[in-house]
């Protein structure tokens, strides 16, 4: 009986997980940077919500991890 037939096998490699683990951590961190704006008074408008951080910056950090995270798919591990 070989060693091996009892190993699981994983789907991907370490590298991969890696990767994938990079692009939910910037995922992470684009919606912590849509985050914020609101007001004590539902009353009164807040212009904070129309900022270049949540309107432009947060949107393409959260993209740029799910790039990530699909090139973490693609990448050819090495088993």
């Amino acid at each position: 009986m070989k060693e091996n037939e009892n190993k699981p096998e994983f789907l991907f490699g370490a590298k991969n997980y890696k990767i994938l683990i990079l692009g939910l951590a910037v995922i992470a961190l684009g919606f912590i940077l849509m985050s914020g704006g609101s007001n004590e008074n539902p009353n009164v408008f807040n212009e904070e919500v129309f900022n270049f951080r949540r309107i432009r910056l947060a949107p393409t950090v959260v993209l740029i991890g799910f790039g990530i995270a699909v090139y973490s798919i693609l990448v050819k591990s090495k088993k």
